[in-house]
């Protein structure tokens, strides 16, 4: 039976620039601004492949030492020249891409010290760490818990650019009331429509209409994180699946 996914299935992505877009941009040419947009790339996706180390048995210095190093590996040695970007996803490609990198590492009996005293990203490890020592490990395989921390990286991403759009037009109030309703793994209850009537001083119709409003917004955004993971419009639902699947498996104990 298929999983109803709710407002994540509807909607349409943009493709004005994709994930494989920026890496392909970075890995075979020296277009201005290809590299600080590589390293944005590796500020929001760093987390997935560092907790998919330490669930692989690291140590925290390992862990960030291979992250580092991977993402150097990326830019300077051009690993993504070859690569067919109309193949895959990019979530499973920069997976595989980082076990590569793990086995040749291992083979190599050697770890590149943040890619020889070169720091190409600033990782905070110590709020990784914090983070880490939170994440059910239950039952969850190294892959799985990579792929459940994927899509809450996709979703935090999307929740972002809600909150910065709602700050632009000076709806900040309206937004922090209401996200609790965009949960995507029920963690929390959350409040009655009453209560965050009083608190907005509106009408509880009011409120329905701004939450419907701020789910269609949010479902939008979210598309859009996900379309830049896949080199085709068609693969999205498959991929929302995949990452729904990801969530459901962790029995709603991840946090944004």
């Amino acid at each position: 039976m298929e999983r109803d996914l709710g407002p994540l299935a509807e909607g349409a992505a943009s493709f004005h620039t994709t994930r494989w877009t920026i890496v392909m941009s970075a890995a075979q040419s020296q277009a201005p601004g290809a590299e600080s947009a590589l390293a944005q790339l590796c500020r929001t996706y760093w987390y997935p492949l560092y907790i998919f180390t330490r669930r692989r048995g690291y140590s925290p210095d390992d862990a960030q030492d291979f992250t580092q190093s991977f993402f150097l590996h990326l830019l300077e040695h051009r690993a993504l020249a070859g690569v067919d970007r109309l193949k895959g996803k990019f979530r499973s490609f920069l997976l595989a891409s980082f076990q590569n990198h793990l086995s040749d590492q291992a083979d190599r009996a050697r770890r590149l010290k943040r890619g020889g005293d070169k720091e190409f990203v600033q990782l905070d490890v110590e709020e990784a760490e914090k983070r880490y020592r939170l994440e059910p490990f239950e039952c969850l395989t190294a892959e799985k818990m990579f792929d459940a921390r994927w899509a809450m990286t996709l979703l935090a991403e999307a929740l972002n650019r809600l909150q910065q759009e709602y700050a632009t037009e000076g709806k900040t109030s309206i937004c922090d009331a209401l996200k609790v309703f965009l949960d995507p793994v029920n963690s929390r209850a959350p409040p009655s429509y009453q209560e965050v009537a009083n608190r907005l001083q509106v009408s509880t119709g009011a409120v329905k209409t701004l939450i419907h409003r701020l789910r269609k917004r949010y479902t939008a955004l979210l598309r859009e994180e996900v379309g830049r993971t896949v080199s085709d419009p068609a693969e999205i639902d498959e991929e929302i699946h995949a990452l729904c699947e990801a969530l459901v498996a962790t029995g709603g104990r991840l946090g944004l």
